[in-house]
């Protein structure tokens, strides 16, 4: 058997991963004819065919199937084993793969980053948007290091760590500007506008109404920033978290008000792998993101307030949990130096 190498491993990873070479390609940042070249001498190192080619797209054979299996489990080990190394050093430095779900990502990454840039200049960033889903088979897969998303997920190898609560928040044409906030009972019979389907921001408004489904004149987009222009349009009112509002309500015609308490509203945590070497100091991210979001929270009341029923101002986030007191000071201590 011919020597089998890391990069083709790594190469058909990703081709199993696309099931194209162009995008298996890119993502590599290679060419496809050099993609290709070497798929071909991992399987002639095999003696074996992993992929079925197609004009349009690949398709794993039997064999190709347990043998992605299998490269996966051994790259998930180099990974790991590089990140014990990294997690050796104390700090965080070298590259970080973060996964955000897209309810969160367009608000909360700027400040994120932003802070940990500062603090942290010998990392590499690395961030990943998708649903909650597919971010934790990604996270399972050791694709990523940690993600942010709404809690909980309940996946038993995975580790979840709260941080902060945010209200959901009633978005509505214009000119019901004052009007009475409805209920979550009166909201059922309004024409509610929803994420697609993967979204868990769309289970958690249904939620709040006790509705199981939509009704079926219900309408679905696939952005937040889709659901409020359609607001503005008058088609329907919608939901939306509060840390989205001073970016999706900024060129809508649209309304925003706080419901009666209890509010509708959401967890927003980290999850990592149970066995990542980088636990500690994912904990130490978790309070910059905890930080991040407060900042995030004190520049949006510099903007505008929000009412609520009888003019009640809104509050600031909910901290769920911090990270240990001498992982806080090790944090405190370089933001004050810096």
């Amino acid at each position: 058997m011919n020597e089998i190498t890391f990069r083709q491993l790594r190469y058909f990873d990703a081709l199993a991963g696309q099931s194209h070479f162009g995008r298996a390609a890119a993502v590599c940042g290679i060419s496809q004819p050099a993609l290709s070249m070497q798929i071909m001498e991992l399987e002639e190192a095999l003696g074996a065919v992993l992929i079925e080619r197609g004009a349009r797209q690949v398709r794993l054979t039997k064999f190709g199937e347990e043998a992605a299996l299998r490269v996966r489990d051994i790259l998930r080990s180099v990974d790991e084993l590089g990140d014990f190394a990294r997690a050796s050093r104390g700090w965080l430095a070298g590259q970080l793969h973060i996964g955000m779900i897209p309810t969160i990502a367009p608000y909360l990454l700027p400040t994120v980053i932003g802070n940990l840039t500062r603090m942290h200049p010998e990392l590499d960033i690395h961030v990943r948007e998708a649903l909650t889903s597919k971010l934790i088979q990604e996270l399972v897969e050791g694709r990523l290091d940690t993600a942010i998303v709404a809690l909980p997920v309940s996946e038993p190898s995975l580790t979840e760590v709260a941080l902060f609560a945010e209200n959901f928040l009633l978005v509505r044409p214009g000119e019901d500007e004052g009007t009475p906030v409805p209920s979550s009972e009166r909201l059922r019979e309004m024409r509610l506008l929803l994420l697609e389907e993967g979204h868990c921001f769309r289970d958690q408004a249904l939620s709040f109404c006790n509705m199981q489904s939509p009704p079926r004149e219900a309408l679905d987009a696939s952005s937040l920033s889709t659901l409020v222009q359609m607001v503005s349009a008058g088609m329907g009112v919608t939901l939306i978290p509060e840390m989205a509002v001073a970016v999706e309500t900024r060129s809508g015609s649209v309304s925003v008000a706080r419901f009666k308490d209890p509010q509708p509203s959401r967890t927003i945590g980290m999850i990592w792998r149970k066995t990542s070497p980088l636990a500690g100091q994912l904990l130490q991210l978790s309070e910059v993101v905890c930080r991040s979001a407060v900042a995030l929270r004190e520049q949006q009341e510099g903007h505008r307030a929000i009412p609520g029923p009888k003019g009640r101002p809104g509050g600031k986030y909910s901290l769920k949990r911090r990270a240990p007191r001498h992982k806080r000071s090790a944090v405190n201590s370089r933001l004050a130096r810096r």
